[in-house]
């Protein structure tokens, strides 16, 4: 809105300054420093708020070390992650863009999944609360969503290189982020990036042998299942005050960098990446997201007073699934989301072994001393804070390994 109002009155009395908003980088910039502000700003009037009506956590006693000090802790923090990323965003954004469209609608949309399971289990009193089955029906109408407008939106395409060379670029192109178009055109396809491969396009028609209707089906089926795992690993690992937040922010970081160097043909064409027109709109998006997860980790690092709850993890999975879709860098999850997968497989693998074994041996055994996996390095005796510290840290390591892919074929 700010941004098309400032371009509106730019063009009727020329103010001084204005053109900074056509940077992305400048917005970008400006929505990190906006979102951080608002979620510090707000984060204290919502915890007195929470506090106030006694929206608090019920803890079960799994006889974890401090958790149950934890019991009354005000939840449905996500909230102000939403607000202090959306309104950034509503602000500065580019808000015809397609993909920034996309996110917005996971957003709200995993948003309000995770604000009904919070509302149930806060209100309702019951501890349960979604029903699973509703909660994955609802991931997997977001995934349609997405995987659908991928599939057929005439503003989601990719550039294809021509055969003839293209003409060299210069450093100010680059950095204005002003460029003209490379000879190619635009397509709409189904083609994903693979890493550490230097050819590194892989189109999803080749197990369809090129047929569009069978190649688009299985296109929807991924995205569905990408939102899915993610939302739901993400879920899983809001578990330890700090834990989620750490590990998503590198997350969101290398996917803004990674959605400006696609929006930008200068950087797309040198580094020998799928050069995808608009997307470098998000990194706008990714900053206000950045912004707002540290200053929510501002209330939540241990110890904690607030809780980001479900409407905070899912939309945080959603959102990181939606960005890695218009991206086409989801085959760069299992790398670059390796604490949402390891969360995810632990608890997999601990349930089938446990009925595993209680089929053939009459009882169950476990593989982890408790799931999700931080939970079993609590068990061993290690502090929250450390498992929080060193799960960030990995985090951290796998995203950096994710951003150079970009280099290593």
């Amino acid at each position: 809105m700010l941004y098309s109002l400032i371009k509106y009155l730019d063009s009727l009395f020329t103010i001084p300054g204005a053109r900074l908003f056509q940077y992305q980088t400048f917005r970008a910039t400006l929505a990190i420093v906006l979102s951080l502000i608002i979620a510090i700003w707000l984060g204290g009037k919502i915890i007195n708020t929470l506090k106030k009506h006694q929206i608090g956590e019920s803890v079960r006693n799994l006889g974890l070390d401090g958790q149950i000090q934890k019991t009354g802790t005000p939840t449905m923090g996500g909230l102000l992650i939403l607000l202090s990323t959306l309104c950034p965003v509503l602000l500065i954004c580019k808000l015809d863009n397609i993909y920034i469209q996309l996110l917005l609608t996971a957003s709200v949309w995993c948003g309000l999944l995770g604000f009904l399971d919070d509302y149930i289990k806060v209100f309702k009193h019951n501890k349960k609360g979604l029903k699973g089955w509703f909660k994955v029906f609802g991931q997997i109408g977001l995934g349609l969503i997405i995987g659908c407008t991928m599939c057929f939106s005439d503003n989601v395409v990719v550039r294809e290189k021509s055969n003839q060379e293209p003409s060299s670029t210069t450093i100010q192109m680059s950095i204005s982020n002003t460029t003209t178009p490379s000879q190619g055109h635009d397509v709409r396809n189904a083609k994903t990036t693979i890493p550490f491969v230097k050819n590194n396009e892989f189109d999803y028609g080749w197990f369809t042998n090129h047929n569009k209707t069978l190649t688009d089906a299985l296109y929807i089926l991924v995205a569905i299942f990408i939102v899915v795992f993610l939302s739901n690993g993400a879920n899983l690992t809001d578990g330890l005050d700090g834990l989620c937040t750490g590990v998503s922010i590198p997350i969101i970081v290398v996917l803004g960098i990674l959605a400006y160097l696609s929006g930008n043909i200068n950087y797309a064409d040198y580094l020998n990446i799928m050069y995808i027109p608009s997307s470098g709109e998000m990194i706008v998006f990714a900053s206000a997201m950045v912004g707002a997860l540290i200053g929510f980790m501002w209330y939540n690092s241990f110890p904690a007073q607030i809780f980001m709850g479900d409407t905070g993890s899912l939309a945080i999975g959603g959102i990181i699934a939606a960005f890695s879709l218009c991206l086409r860098k989801e085959l760069l999850i299992p790398l670059m989301c390796g604490i949402f997968l390891l969360e995810s497989l632990s608890v997999t693998l601990q349930v089938a072994y446990f009925k595993h074994t209680k089929k053939k041996y009459g009882e169950g055994r476990r593989i982890f001393l408790m799931t999700p996996i931080h939970h079993h390095y609590q068990k061993k005796g290690l502090h929250e804070v450390k498992i929080m510290m060193r799960f960030t840290i990995v985090s951290i390591i796998l995203c950096a390994i994710s951003f150079i892919t970009l280099k290593i074929r």
